[in-house]
């Protein structure tokens, strides 16, 4: 690290993008770049990314394991509202942003850095990531990399080449791959190959024989799985793998396949209850607050009022979601009993 020099928090997953980030950063803005990376749940070791990170340059490299923090407060309350997106999909990767936000912000202040950096994509050029971020400081100096270094792949191969950076190989082909603890999406045009899935099997090496589980909630929180209470990470793991195994979990749309397989379990079943437990006027509203809830989550109105009310309203409803809900899985396919 330099001293004296500005210092710039950069949120880091370890592309090779990210990398050359760092790069362009210290000698764009001649600043110490220390980087941010966030453990929810991708399955892989994030070490790796860290060493990655202060090979490139980088003066420092957090890694935060922020599942726990991600299911309680950000997965949870999706789940509450039952906010999904376009034909289901589960909405996995927006709900991170609020958190990278936030911890962005926190480290910031910590190193006493100027400013914080981000490579998130946006409509109209601006980025979800950069309304979550002045929610949380709307002081806060935001570099969006794809505003200030808006190059081409060839151009990005040509910064690399000059700064003696390899470029690696890309996950699954040109596909940009992302993993949480609440499901997997990969970005894909068409039919997509099996060999895209890794948390669902297909309906062909599914199990001859179907499954049953039972899932408890307590004032719309899951509790339990046949009986057996965990914590919600746990409960969120075992899940997925039960699903996953008889082939539940999988959606498309828009360019994007999803495999969430506790997502769509645990959905399924807070609907179901919801269905048994409210009033047919009540359960009417809360779908249409559902709807504004997801919409919220894409656009990054997280940290708004509006959220805050929504939450509100949805804690009061799941004042009567208790119980338990019984779900057959068979070959990708979910029924009740």
């Amino acid at each position: 690290m330099t001293t004296g020099s500005p210092r710039i928090v950069l949120a880091y997953s370890g592309s090779f993008e990210a990398s050359l980030a760092i790069r362009w950063l210290q000698e764009q803005r001649a600043a110490d770049v220390i980087t941010l990376t966030l453990d929810f749940g991708q399955g892989r070791e994030l070490e790796a990314v860290q060493d990655r990170a202060l090979a490139t340059g980088a003066a420092r490299a957090h890694v935060l394991d922020v599942r726990d923090e991600y299911a309680r407060e950000y997965v949870l309350a999706s789940l509450k509202a039952d906010a999904v997106g376009e034909s289901g999909l589960v909405l996995a990767r927006a709900l991170t942003r609020p958190l990278i936000a936030r911890k962005l912000v926190e480290i910031a202040a910590i190193e006493r850095a100027g400013a914080v950096a981000h490579g998130a994509a946006g409509d109209g050029g601006q980025a979800p990531l950069d309304r979550l971020i002045a929610g949380v400081d709307p002081g806060a100096n935001v570099i969006a990399m794809r505003r200030e270094w808006p190059t081409d792949r060839q151009g990005q191969l040509a910064f690399a080449a000059a700064h003696g950076m390899a470029a690696g190989t890309p996950v699954d082909g040109r596909r940009r791959v992302e993993t949480t603890l609440w499901g997997r999406s990969v970005e894909t045009n068409g039919a997509p190959p099996e060999t895209i899935f890794t948390l669902t099997r297909s309906a062909a090496d599914c199990p001859a024989e179907a499954a049953t589980v039972d899932i408890t909630f307590e004032r719309g929180v899951p509790r339990a799985i046949n009986g057996v209470s965990m914590p919600l990470v746990e409960l969120i793991a075992s899940l997925g793998t039960i699903a996953g195994a008889h082939g539940v979990g999988r959606m498309q749309a828009a360019g994007m396949v999803c495999e969430a397989p506790a997502a769509v379990l645990l959905h399924d079943a807070h609907r179901q209850l919801q269905a048994r437990v409210l009033p047919e006027d009540l359960r009417r509203f809360a779908q249409a607050a559902s709807r504004e809830y997801a919409d919220l989550i894409r656009r990054g109105g997280w940290f708004t009022p509006l959220r805050e009310a929504l939450d509100a309203f949805f804690e009061k409803v799941q004042e009567r979601a208790n119980g338990a809900v019984r779900l057959k899985l068979f070959k990708g396919q979910v029924t009740h009993e």
